[in-house]
């Protein structure tokens, strides 16, 4: 796995891919978070984030599958996949190794937004007044969140041979997973069964997190997903039906 991840990893940075994720990413969060009105932290009048924990799911919900349509896709339409077989690995070995290079560049991408806390920090009156449980449960959601899309990219890859149809399958899962649970919870026709509906979706569980208690179920929530779509995907490259 090792191997695989270290493989991948190299692949991943020495593409332009990698490097205009993070940047659209990064300029993206950071126009909504400090330039853009009514959205920006100085008309908002409060030291806090959750401009950028509230728009940053959606951007990764794109940008994800942007770095994950390539995993084994690419490798498919190249044939370059069945030469991995040969070698003395396990299909496990393969896959996470492709997933978790792919959680490591989103990782990446969020690393740099550590300075708007400390900015914040710094602006808050005193300086300090800022809810630090809060932030540690979002990055923690966020981190997840990214483990999940990846996972489903990762899924949509194993699935398809054309980048651009895997990029479509994991962008439309984690639209589905995300926000379009929540919206089908909010129908008249759940009656009483609506807010367990709701927490089948990955924002019930994010928007917890986010509140700065983090409890084990709605992390065991993420890691769970992310074992299904990483188990999905093993039964696809399993049946070396492509």
């Amino acid at each position: 796995m090792l191997t695989i991840f270290k493989k991948e990893v190299n692949a991943l940075l020495s593409s332009l891919t990698a490097y205009l994720v993070i940047v659209i990413f990064l300029t993206a969060v950071g126009l909504f978070t400090w330039v853009f009105p009514d959205t920006n932290v100085f008309d908002y009048g409060f030291a806090d984030l959750s401009t950028l924990f509230n728009l940053s799911p959606y951007v990764l919900m794109f940008l994800v599958p942007a770095i994950t349509m390539r995993t084994f896709a690419e490798e498919k339409k190249a044939g370059t996949l069945e030469l991995l077989f040969t070698k003395p690995l396990t299909d496990w070995d393969i896959i996470l190794g492709k997933y978790l290079a792919c959680l490591l560049l989103v990782v990446l991408a969020l690393l740099p937004t550590l300075v708007y806390y400390y900015t914040v920090f710094q602006l808050g009156s005193p300086p300090g007044n800022v809810d630090s449980a809060g932030v540690t449960g979002s990055y923690l959601g966020l981190v997840l969140l990214g483990g999940v899309f990846a996972a489903i990219g990762t899924f949509a890859s194993a699935i398809s041979e054309n980048q651009v149809i895997s990029f479509l399958i994991a962008v439309f899962l984690c639209f589905l997973l995300h926000t379009g649970i929540s919206s089908l919870a909010g129908l008249a026709v759940w009656g009483g069964e609506a807010y367990f509906v709701s927490q089948l979706g990955l924002d019930y569980h994010y928007n917890a997190l986010s509140k700065g208690l983090i409890d084990l179920r709605n992390v065991v929530y993420f890691l769970g997903v992310v074992f299904v779509m990483l188990s999905a995907a093993k039964l696809v490259i399993g049946s070396r039906k492509w």
